[in-house]
């Protein structure tokens, strides 16, 4: 895990480059302070209740259905973004290459971090669920294509180099039908990256009496 951080952190540092803005989810992420793994792990553990219903595959159908039939988005949050406010969650700061999901070298220490976190005894046992969103600018279909391919992205970057267990991570984009700010559709905080804590490996332990 340390050796993750270390190395990921070189890799941004060897690039030579800062956090800056870029097409996608770096807006967002340039304007936000980088969280450190214990700032993580407080956030995804504050857990008040699980929706085992929503699932990447409920996820994805939803605003798949929402894509094709053309509806028109809501003035305040959609019905996707009601239901992923209740859970443990956190924004993620991820920049990508431009209109691809090619994660940005310097980005890789933000990984590291959310990786370190992930494999806390804290969290241990919980599963993620590693969500893509956009702003309104291009084509519902095209923003919905590439938040996918990112999410996964960072599941697999976390896989691969994080060593976290593929089992604890789900990842779905949701394009632009889960808009922060719906009253600001084109606003760059819009383009995010969401974590969400949405179950557990196993049943959780028993408090001691």
């Amino acid at each position: 895990m340390i050796a993750f951080t270390r190395r990921a952190a070189g890799l941004a540092l060897a690039a030579g480059l800062a956090l800056g803005a870029s097409l996608g989810f770096a807006d967002r992420a340039s304007a936000q302070t980088p969280m450190s793994s214990a700032e993580i792990t407080k956030q995804l553990s504050e857990v008040t209740q699980f929706d085992p219903s929503l699932t990447a595959q409920v996820l994805q159908n939803m605003a798949q259905r929402a894509v094709q039939a053309n509806q028109p988005l809501p003035l305040d949050q959609s019905e996707i973004a009601k239901r992923l406010a209740k859970l443990a969650q956190i924004d993620v700061q991820i920049q990508f290459a431009l209109n691809s999901a090619v994660i940005r070298p310097q980005s890789y220490a933000a990984l590291g971090s959310i990786a370190d976190a992930m494999h806390h005894p804290i969290l241990w046992n919980y599963r993620f669920l590693v969500v893509g969103n956009t702003d309104t600018t291009g084509t519902r279909a095209v923003n919905l294509a590439l938040s996918q391919k990112r999410a996964e992205a960072i599941k697999e970057a976390l896989v691969n180099l994080g060593k976290v267990d593929p089992a604890r991570l789900d990842a779905v984009g949701l394009g632009q039908e889960a808009l922060e700010v719906p009253s600001k559709p084109t606003d760059p905080i819009n383009r995010r990256v969401e974590i969400f804590t949405i179950g557990t490996m196993s049943a959780m332990p028993k408090p001691l009496q």
